[in-house]
């Protein structure tokens, strides 16, 4: 059974010496599993490219030209999906969380282009850590059914081949993203960071919890200074990061 790869896979991946190492046997795992591309990234903040944070990968020639030129980061539903997937999911899924979207269109355009170049199906596997979504894993290429037990253990896959590599590429990144997060909050001041990530003002927040506005200012101001955010918007894209508010 195939399912036997990607277990023998997760028992062998400690033993395996260096990237090339690793990144040769998981080519060859995905070979075997009928996929032909890949790539493996940590999450990019705004200000940086999604190729700068690549770890490991394998695509269609041109693809990454193409993918950039047209901004497709901007509109492509995995990318959108992923934010709010805990499992790993597939490509083609995607498309019907985002009926509504102004940009569907362009997220059908960019979906054709991808089987144009050879990615006509494949998976997303998210990888989160202490600090939210750190990074994720793609498989793709020709379509392939994978089973429920299949995405399960992919999902273990992607979480030890992005640590392993992250270590191999980057030390201090890796210890810096395990490390615990050290965040003391008040009580008061997570009820009022929950309300806030809600959308709620200083005046919801302050009625919902029995509080003058001048008393939510003052937690707000304790809640930014002890995240070192900027503002409220600043606030609330750290605590999403960090695991304090969902």
């Amino acid at each position: 059974m195939k399912i036997n790869l990607l277990v023998q896979f997760l028992a062998l991946i400690d033993e395996l010496r260096g990237r090339e190492e690793t990144t040769a046997e998981f080519e060859r795992l995905i070979t075997l599993y009928g996929f032909e591309y890949y790539w493996l990234n940590q999450s990019p903040r705004p200000v940086e490219s999604v190729l700068s944070l690549l770890l490991a990968g394998r695509w269609p020639e041109g693809w990454p030209e193409t993918y950039l030129r047209r901004s497709y980061m901007q509109v492509d539903p995995t990318v959108r999906y992923l934010g709010h997937a805990q499992v790993g999911f597939r490509w083609r899924d995607t498309l019907g969380a985002f009926r509504a979207s102004p940009h569907r269109k362009r997220m059908e355009r960019m979906m054709v282009d991808a089987r144009q170049n050879g990615l006509e199906d494949g998976y997303l596997f998210p990888v989160h850590g202490r600090r939210g979504l750190l990074g994720s894993l793609s498989i793709g290429g020709r379509p392939v059914e994978l089973e429920t037990a299949e995405m399960a253990l992919f999902d273990s896959i992607a979480r030890r081949l992005y640590w392993k590599l992250l270590h191999a590429a980057d030390p201090q990144e890796a210890e810096r993203l395990s490390a615990i997060v050290d965040v003391e909050l008040t009580r008061r001041e997570m009820e009022a960071l929950a309300l806030l990530a809600q959308g709620m003002t200083s005046h919801d927040i302050g009625r919902v919890l029995g509080i003058s506005n001048h008393t939510v200012d003052w937690y707000m101001n304790g809640i930014q200074e002890k995240l070192g955010a900027r503002n409220r918007h600043h606030a609330i894209a750290i605590a999403f990061r960090l695991g304090l508010v969902s």
